[in-house]
């Protein structure tokens, strides 16, 4: 299944006796890269079967999971989207004689944007993913002693370019259990969170938290659980860093979580 953007597909469903995550992809800036990664890995570089082809590296994360490290793959015509809607706050309008109509639809996922790890090797997901895969971490969960970091929030390592403030998201099993928590996909504006949200409640579909915004990366959120319970994201308005942002380090606590949004439903964390 794809999105709206030039990527061939965002997600990928295979039938299965039992549900489960099997893994996520990466995109490499150059076929050089793949090369380097795959001495470090002591592997070799594949041609990529799937749709747009390029050349990869697959590899699992200390949690498991399994990564393919793309480059090369082609690109496909994006799909047509409307254009975010500009907003009349108390100064800077930016509306003036546009009123705002929207009909019943889902939300338009314009790109997958993050993915979110627990795991019971927290400290080598995060060596492996900053170390070999050169993601910089952006923010950080401490628990107890400041000293006990349980979780971080990674962007990709592209120097003084902006990029997403999390690309990556992990955090230290609690039942030492491995699991794929979410995956986040950008939708294209707050009118887009809440239209696609009134679709799926029409649906007989319930939020698993939501809607509100974060603090740790801003975004304005809500999440769903899938037919098969897995936990999806839609989000938008989310911050941008570079690998000069200062890292912030915060305790973690439910309130940390949102600036506002609705209690929490008890399965959120299950």
């Amino acid at each position: 299944m794809r999105g709206y953007n030039g990527a061939h597909y965002v997600h990928i469903t295979e039938l299965s006796p039992t549900a489960a995550t099997l893994g996520f992809g990466l995109r490499a800036a150059s076929d050089g890269d793949l090369l380097k990664l795959a001495a470090e890995l002591g592997t070799s570089v594949q041609d990529n079967p799937e749709p747009g082809g390029g050349r990869r590296v697959r590899v699992k994360d200390p949690a498991g999971f399994v990564i393919d490290v793309i480059h090369g793959q082609e690109a496909v015509a994006p799909l047509e989207y409307r254009e975010p809607i500009p907003a009349n706050p108390c100064v800077d309008r930016r509306r003036p004689g546009r009123p705002v109509r929207l009909n019943p639809a889902p939300s338009h996922v314009v790109r997958l944007g993050h993915v979110f790890v627990q795991s019971n090797e927290f400290r080598a997901c995060l060596d492996f993913y900053t170390r070999l895969l050169g993601f910089k971490v952006s923010d950080t969960y401490f628990a107890g002693p400041s000293d006990n970091t349980i979780a971080a929030f990674l962007h990709c390592g592209l120097a003084q370019r902006w990029t997403d403030h999390h690309t990556i998201g992990l955090t230290a099993a609690q039942d030492g259990l491995n699991r794929f928590d979410h995956s986040a996909y950008e939708v294209i504006d707050l009118d887009d969170v809440m239209q696609g949200g009134e679709y799926l409640r029409s649906r007989g579909y319930r939020r698993s938290w939501g809607v509100g915004r974060h603090i740790q990366g801003s975004q304005i959120f809500d999440y769903w659980r899938d037919p098969f319970g897995n936990k999806i994201e839609h989000w938008t308005d989310g911050d941008l860093v570079n690998d000069t942002t200062p890292v912030g380090h915060s305790q973690i606590t439910p309130a940390e979580l949102a600036q506002w949004a609705p209690p929490f439903n008890p399965e959120f964390f299950e």
